[in-house]
């Protein structure tokens, strides 16, 4: 299992990092994916701005884009390499602010969310909807990640 962590900004993070790798490795435990890579890269408002309009075509920042790979048709199960996250550090700051939580606790939120995605979880469907964040909570409650 490797678990890529990389700061795009000015910020010290290496304490968090050594936190979410331990709460995304659990996640995957608790999940039963033993071999994957990802990788997670925390970048400001400014970058999330430009991946969100290239890629997705809405023109404003979000806290969390997850890029992934086993939706290219040349996918091999044999090696799950399985995309990277990237998570604005300026939304995880304001949105721990308004949701009245820790920012350790937004970005663990948004590292395990995108680690979802990428294994191909989905909130579109309200069913699907109550199965992603159903997994999420009990994730991070594994860890003790609280609100």
């Amino acid at each position: 299992m490797k678990i890529g962590l990389f700061n795009e900004t000015n910020e010290d993070l290496e304490e968090y990092f050594k936190i979410i790798k331990k709460v995304l490795k659990k996640g995957l435990k608790y999940l039963d994916i033993p071999k994957v890579e990802f990788n997670i890269i925390i970048v400001d408002n400014k970058f999330i701005h430009e991946l969100n309009k290239k890629y997705r075509g809405i023109d404003r920042e979000t806290d969390v884009i997850s890029f992934a790979l086993e939706d290219d048709k040349t996918f091999n199960p044999e090696e799950r390499v399985l995309g990277d996250i990237y998570i604005s550090i300026d939304k995880a700051h304001s949105q721990a602010l308004e949701y009245g939580h820790s920012f350790l606790r937004e970005l663990a939120f948004l590292s395990v969310h995108g680690m979802l995605h990428l294994l191909g979880y989905d909130h579109i469907q309200k069913s699907d909807e109550e199965v992603m964040f159903k997994l999420q909570d009990e994730i991070l409650n594994l860890s003790d990640i609280k609100r």
